[in-house]
């Protein structure tokens, strides 16, 4: 169930990319944030004291709630920026690279043992970030360091979770998150405000804020029935769809260099999996 549960949320996940593209060319990036933040929070919010109460509203960690919320706002910011100008396969796929950075983080900053071969598979799978922005190609544009800019803020939004973790109730987090997020975003949202006729452009940003909230759901439900290590390789997932997506909505089909840094970076991602599951028996 725990695998099933991450396998839909990657679909959810790679519907809220294809969603975020779509309404990109007919709606400012500030007023799409603040109603797919808006859309997630209410729903969230529904489900959280629909199941838990009030009790979901108690925190013990204000200062790194407000500090994941900020996060979570610049990483959707970054990732909406970035794929406005790349293929949704090898946007998800760069993304997909931040549990190799926070292995970085983990032991520049933390200073936790690091094993010779998981640095070599951070090196493989930033070979294959470099093999799908390529720069100095004719590939290349300075949009493709937006993505960068997003691995530094998701890798920040990864590791103050994983210090949070254990200290504070999963529903209690992501309603803090995004309602966090939703209040920062308002702050520009008066000064981009357009009016919208088009109702797809008003579908299209409910369903980001739908397959937001499903998809940290069940997440937060896979993680609830089975343990990280096994759900890891599975969150990989989300490039198959993101493939698929951007084949049947774009006709894209990724060129040989950016299949090899995706292959690169799931092969890294999953051995990465593996070798957690060894370290942990």
């Amino acid at each position: 169930m725990g695998i099933g549960l991450t396998v839909l949320a990657c679909a959810c996940f790679a519907l809220l990319d294809t969603a975020s593209k779509l309404v990109s060319v007919g709606v400012p990036m500030f007023m799409a944030l603040w109603m797919r933040y808006l859309f997630q929070s209410l729903l969230t919010t529904a489900f959280v004291l629909h199941r838990e109460g009030l009790r979901a509203l108690r925190t013990t960690q204000p200062r790194f709630q407000a500090l994941r919320g900020a996060l979570f706002a610049a990483t959707s910011l970054f990732g909406f920026i970035s794929i406005m100008h790349m293929p949704l396969a090898e946007f998800t796929a760069v993304v997909a690279t931040t549990p190799l950075c926070v292995t970085v983080v983990a032991a520049l900053w933390l200073h936790q043992r690091v094993s010779a071969w998981r640095w070599l598979l951070v090196a493989v799978g930033l070979t294959g970030t470099l093999a799908i922005i390529r720069p100095g190609s004719d590939v290349f544009t300075w949009a493709m360091l937006w993505p960068l800019c997003l691995l530094v803020s998701g890798t920040g939004y990864q590791v103050i979770s994983s210090k949070m973790a254990g200290h504070e109730s999963p529903a209690t987090t992501q309603l803090y998150t995004g309602w966090i997020a939703t209040a920062l975003v308002s702050l520009a949202v008066p000064f981009v405000w357009t009016q919208i006729t088009d109702p797809w452009m008003w579908a299209g940003m409910f369903t980001m804020g739908l397959s937001s909230a499903v998809g940290h759901m069940m997440l937060l439900n896979a993680y609830a029935r089975t343990t990280p290590v096994t759900i890891a390789p599975f969150l990989y997932s989300q490039i198959g769809f993101a493939m698929l997506a951007g084949w049947l909505v774009y006709r894209h089909v990724p060129d040989g260099w950016s299949m090899a840094g995706i292959a690169a970076i799931v092969l890294s991602g999953a051995a990465s999996a593996w070798l957690t599951v060894r370290e942990t028996r």
